[in-house]
């Protein structure tokens, strides 16, 4: 098999699980394709020594490949899609973080994982992604996000004023410190953090998700995923933050930001032993009472 690696440069703490995925790889005979600064690292920082293939861009990678592995947390599967786009690479992330919604196969977990990828002993779990387009800013080629955008404040502590649209009717001014517009992969992390509701991977949804907003009665609402969402951003200062996932960008007052459902999804792989609902109890705690 043919697989991609990429993982966090910080691996003080994830030295032997690393050294045990790549032993068991080439034990097994994988063509290994590694992110250059990762295999700096682990160069650096473990026993590995071999002299493997590299990709520090999307253009490196191809259909090709069976899978790509990720090493860390949720955080290194938003920045691994950068790589996979829409290449249609199933993504397995192996947890080196710490709570896991996405990279669910934990470090005692790597050897049955990676047999389970050798003998196809999985699912794929699609997961949609937003597009973002503006009216005068440029994203190159990373306009799409796994989790989130995000419309935060920028350099005050003044509440923002934040004009949505949905499928050009008007929605209503959020006076918030920001907004949130979450995929169902996302409804588990920041938009959950600010009392978003959880929607499974399946649901063919969206929410938007107001940050700290100053009308009380105003609550997350769960759209359709064919939704097209406008924002208008106006406050005390005339520049704004946007955030797609991780990757941040400043945006200037009067912008006009068009959110809408990618032209492509990425494939997780899901060991048959996991479920999304499992994931909730496990991570979530869902059901768990300390009188029992």
């Amino acid at each position: 098999m043919k697989v991609a690696i990429y993982g966090t440069y910080e691996i003080e703490k994830s030295k032997l699980p690393i050294e045990e995925l790549f032993g068991y790889l080439i034990n097994n005979h994988f063509e290994m394709v590694v992110e250059q600064r990762f295999l700096q690292a682990i160069n650096t920082m473990t026993s590995i020594t071999n002299n493997f293939k590299q990709f520090n861009d999307f253009e490196d990678l191809n259909q090709s490949f069976d899978a790509m592995i990720t090493v860390g947390g949720d955080g290194t599967i938003l920045k691994a899609i950068t790589f996979v786009r829409h290449l249609n690479i199933p993504v397995l992330g192996i947890n080196t973080g710490r709570l896991g919604f996405l990279a669910t196969v934990q470090k005692t977990e790597i050897k049955q994982a990676i047999d389970a990828l050798m003998h196809h002993n999985y699912s794929i779990n699609e997961r949609e992604l937003l597009k973002v387009t503006t009216n005068n800013a440029d994203f190159n080629v990373y306009n799409f996000a796994l989790n989130e955008v995000a419309i935060n404040r920028k350099d005050s502590t003044s509440m923002i004023v934040i004009n949505t649209y949905v499928d050009d009717e008007f929605l209503t001014s959020y006076w918030a410190d920001g907004i949130i517009v979450a995929t169902p992969t996302g409804s588990t992390g920041y938009s959950l953090s600010c009392g978003g509701p959880v929607i499974t991977p399946s649901a063919k949804s969206m929410v938007i998700t107001p940050i700290a907003p100053h009308n009380l009665n105003v609550r997350p609402l769960v759209i359709p995923m064919e939704s097209k969402i406008k924002l208008q951003m106006s406050g005390r200062t005339n520049q704004f933050l946007l955030s797609l996932d991780s990757r941040i960008f400043t945006v200037e007052e009067h912008t006009e930001i068009y959110i809408q459902k990618a032209d492509f999804k990425i494939n997780m792989i899901q060991l048959n032993n996991q479920t999304f609902l499992k994931t909730l109890r496990q991570k979530l705690l869902w059901g768990s009472d300390t009188r029992n």
